[in-house]
């Protein structure tokens, strides 16, 4: 019995690739770009971390942040393989407890039941992946390739790590892969201020990110000690 997985789009055998019987000839599926991104993103962190796993658009926490905010952020997940498509993202930013990771991983959510390959990470995490390369029999081309290639790249608390070159260089390398390959990036940040930002990231890679994503600003108290108050 065949083990081949079926077509997620109805446009194939689950073989990849789309045969035109009157031509005779065979051109690759959409599925097939999907699988290989997929494989690629393998060895990439893409799970739902256990606190996320259940939010959703129409329950708490959701329904207490900016709704102006929270409906944007539908919106992309709703479309969500025509955004990954056309590689815009989303720029979530705000002071802490607002609701950015949250509505983040809705997007990463969405993007995972769509079938598409994601990777999530927070930016410390992905910077002491990035380090393991150097220390390990590990290729660190071959991990800024994957991180390339992966559908949906998700980094939270971007500007939360301490500055210094070669972290700028690696964040910079990264997001300007994805930039030229016009690949979606879902990114949270703690800091509002445009000028603060460019120093702490450098103007470049400030520069990318907004032209690749949709700057949705959050403002607010911070959910998690309002839920801390009501639980004491």
């Amino acid at each position: 019995m065949s083990t081949r997985a079926d077509c997620p789009f109805g446009l194939c055998d689950g073989s990849g690739m789309r045969l035109d019987f009157e031509t005779n000839t065979a051109s690759p599926c959409r599925c097939r770009a999907q699988e290989i991104s997929r494989r690629r993103a393998r060895s990439l962190s893409a799970v739902i971390p256990r606190r996320y796993r259940s939010v959703s658009f129409d329950a708490p926490p959701v329904t207490e942040i900016e709704p102006r905010v929270v409906a944007a952020t539908r919106r992309f997940a709703t479309r969500i393989d025509a955004q990954l498509d056309a590689g815009r993202g989303l720029w979530f930013m705000g002071s802490p407890g607002t609701g950015k990771t949250t509505l983040a991983m809705l997007v990463s959510k969405a993007a995972l039941d769509a079938g598409r390959s994601v990777a999530i990470y927070s930016l410390p995490r992905l910077l002491n992946e990035i380090r393991d390369t150097y220390r390990a029999e590990r290729s660190h081309i071959a991990l800024l390739d994957r991180l390339t290639a992966v559908d949906l790249l998700h980094i939270d608390d971007v500007g939360a790590e301490k500055s210094n070159e070669w972290v700028l260089e690696e964040l910079y390398s990264i997001i300007n892969a994805r930039y030229e390959d016009e690949r979606s990036i879902v990114i949270t940040t703690n800091i509002l201020d445009r000028d603060q930002l460019r120093e702490q990231i450098t103007s470049r890679t400030v520069s990318r990110l907004t032209e690749m994503c949709d700057e949705l600003p959050l403002t607010g108290h911070d959910h998690r000690i309002k839920m801390d108050l009501r639980t004491a």
